[in-house]
């Protein structure tokens, strides 16, 4: 018996309907665009080129200025040389945005990471991370592993020490809120108080100047100084890292901002694809082994 037209037509129609569903089902969906976040939602924060940042589709760094080799070269951030000028850009591109959609802005050192609201989306310039400053602002993942070192005049008393305790009864200076002067105060811990300049332009001249027998610079910066513009001075020796963790270079934002998960990635992206070592092995492979101070 065969059915009735009613219940044939009803019967088409309900599986022209399944067919539809599952057809739809099945279908492609869009795809989400490329990023460095893990989850669905961080892939759509952290859209190539489409980040929420300061200004709409540029990405803005910050740095301090004078900006010193061999972080940066002639003191222009912005032409793509030296260490930091060249992870910044690289950077830049991994989160999809080119050389012509940065722009580089001056902001002091403390500044960079002292409690308040950024002009910037992110800012380079050798920033340790520490749980300390981790209260104010964010961090990226590290870009440099980095160790302390003690410069002093050939020749001198400070240029024989060969550990901290040869260290302690010097008078030692370093730039204002680094961890150079951290490991002064915390590891050395002189019996003259340390002292502490607002630029290591002013802690090198007080090192020609006799003003101070020995500072203390991160060993790349450390490494140029003694090559290039102290050159009667030498490293008489580095640190080590304390508490069994690397001291490490970090790019800093602002305290929750929507970037850094994005910014981090980038990061995480270039150490793991060998991009950060071959721009650490061009401009900073100057910076050998030195002397450990224990």
């Amino acid at each position: 018996m065969h059915p009735a037209p009613s219940a044939l037509r009803s019967a088409v129609a309900a599986a022209t309907i399944a067919l539809l569903a599952t057809a739809v089902g099945c279908a492609p969906q869009p795809e989400e665009k490329a990023s460095g976040g893990s989850s669905s939602s961080d892939r759509t924060t952290c859209a190539r080129g489409e980040l929420t940042t300061r200004t709409s589709g540029k990405l803005t760094i910050a740095t301090d200025e004078p900006a010193y080799e061999p972080w940066f070269k002639d003191d222009k951030p912005a032409d793509g040389e030296g260490f930091e000028s060249a992870v910044a850009y690289a950077v830049a591109k991994q989160l999809g945005y080119d050389k012509s959609a940065v722009v580089w802005q001056s902001v002091p050192f403390n500044k960079a990471f002292a409690p308040g609201a950024k002009t910037f989306d992110f800012d380079i310039n050798q920033v340790s991370i520490s749980a300390e400053r981790k209260k104010a602002v964010d961090f990226s993942s590290g870009y440099y592993d980095v160790r302390q070192a003690v410069i002093a005049l050939k020749g001198s008393k400070a240029a024989k020490a060969t550990g901290i305790a040869d260290l302690k009864g010097l008078k030692l200076g370093a730039q204002v809120g680094t961890t150079s002067l951290e490991y002064i105060t915390d590891v050395v811990k002189p019996s003259q108080q340390p002292a502490v300049y607002a630029k290591n332009d002013q802690a090198k001249s007080a090192l020609k100047n006799g003003q101070v027998d020995a500072i203390v610079v991160d060993l790349p910066t450390a490494f140029y100084i003694t090559s290039a513009e102290v050159t009667n001075a030498e490293i008489v020796g580095q640190f080590e890292n304390q508490g069994g963790t690397p001291e490490q270079f970090g790019l800093v934002l602002d305290k929750g901002s929507a970037l850094t998960s994005c910014v981090t990635s980038a990061v995480d992206a270039l150490r793991r694809d060998g991009t950060l070592a071959k721009i650490e092995q061009q401009w900073l492979s100057d910076a050998v082994d030195a002397p450990v101070l224990k």
